[in-house]
C-alpha cells in the first residue's frame, strides 16, 4: 500500500471521512465551556488545529475557525474547516457552515452547510419555523452528480430545544456548568442535513491532563453522545477536557476514527 508521510491511504481516507464531523463536535465542546449567564455574546474569532494520531504517527492535518458577529437583532455565525497543504495532496477538504440566531433567545433562523471535498460539492440549507416548543425545519439539499445538480427537499420536526450543528454551540454555552459537573445530562435535538440526531452531554469530573506544551493542568472531562432513531448510536463518543478557571476554555479533544483518532487543540 502506497504511503505518504508515513500515513497510509486507508488512514487518510478514514480521517477525511469524519474530519468535518469531528470539527463540529469539537466546537460544541468549545461552546459549552465558555458558559455565560445570558445570550449576550461579544464578537469573537476562535482558531483551532486538528491533528491525526495513529500509533507513533502524530501530525497536524487541519485547521478550523469559528466566528460570531452581532448584526441588529441577530448573531451571524460561521465555521470554516480545511485540511493542511500536505493532506490536500491526498484528500482536500474545504467546508463552510453559516447561520444566524435570534439574539433574544438564541433560536436558529437559518443554517447552510457548503462542502468541497476533493472533487465533490454539496450544499444543505435549513430554514426554521418555530411555534412555542414545536420546531419545523425545511431542508433543501444540493448534490453535484455527473456534472448535474440534483435537488431534494425534506421537512423535519421536533419539540424542545432544536438546533443544527452550528447553532447548537450557542445553546450549549448557556447550560449551567455547575449542574453539568454534578453529572447532570443535557439533551437537545440536532437537525443535520435531512436527518435529526439527539445529543447528550455529561461531565466525568475533574482530571489532570498534560497539554501540548507539556504543562500539566486541571481540567473538566466532558463526554458527548450522539444517537438517532430512538437511541441507536449514530457516531462514536467524543471526549473533551476544559479548563477549570473562569474562562472555561476547551484545552483538548479526542475523537476515535476507524483507523487512529483525531485530536484537537485551541491555538488562539
Amino acid at each position: 500500500m502506497r504511503r505518504y508521510f508515513g500515513i497510509t491511504n486507508l488512514a487518510i481516507h478514514s480521517f477525511n471521512a469524519t474530519l468535518k464531523y469531528v470539527f463540529l463536535v469539537f466546537f460544541a465542546a468549545i461552546s459549552i465551556c465558555n458558559s455565560y449567564a445570558s445570550s449576550n455574546f461579544n464578537d469573537e474569532t476562535l482558531k483551532y488545529v486538528i491533528s491525526y494520531k495513529w500509533g507513533l504517527i502524530h501530525k497536524d492535518a487541519g485547521d478550523a475557525v469559528l466566528k460570531l458577529s452581532k448584526s441588529g437583532n441577530k448573531y451571524n455565525i460561521s465555521l470554516t474547516a480545511k485540511t493542511k497543504p500536505w493532506a490536500d495532496k491526498i484528500y482536500s477538504v474545504r467546508d463552510t457552515l453559516k447561520g444566524a440566531l435570534n439574539i433574544k433567545n438564541l433560536t436558529p433562523i437559518y443554517y447552510t452547510k457548503i462542502m468541497h471535498e476533493k472533487d465533490k460539492y454539496a450544499k444543505d440549507e435549513i430554514k426554521y419555523t418555530i411555534s412555542g416548543t414545536n420546531v419545523t425545519g425545511k431542508c433543501l439539499r444540493y448534490r453535484e452528480k455527473k456534472g448535474k445538480t440534483v435537488t431534494s427537499e425534506k421537512t423535519l420536526s421536533a419539540s424542545g430545544p432544536v438546533y443544527d450543528m452550528l447553532s447548537v454551540f450557542y445553546y450549549l454555552r448557556q447550560l449551567d456548568y455547575n449542574q453539568l459537573n454534578r453529572n447532570k445530562i443535557y439533551t437537545a435535538t440536532v437537525f443535520s442535513g435531512d436527518k435529526k440526531e439527539t445529543i447528550k452531554i455529561r461531565s466525568l469530573g475533574i482530571e489532570n491532563i498534560k497539554l501540548r506544551n507539556k504543562k500539566t493542568v486541571e481540567a473538566y472531562h466532558v463526554k458527548f453522545v450522539f444517537t438517532r432513531d430512538g437511541g441507536k448510536k449514530s457516531s462514536d463518543d467524543i471526549d473533551t477536557w476544559i479548563s477549570t478557571d473562569s474562562s472555561h476554555v476547551p484545552l483538548y479533544l479526542v475523537g476515535k476514527l476507524p483507523v487512529g483518532e483525531v485530536r484537537a487543540y485551541l491555538v488562539e
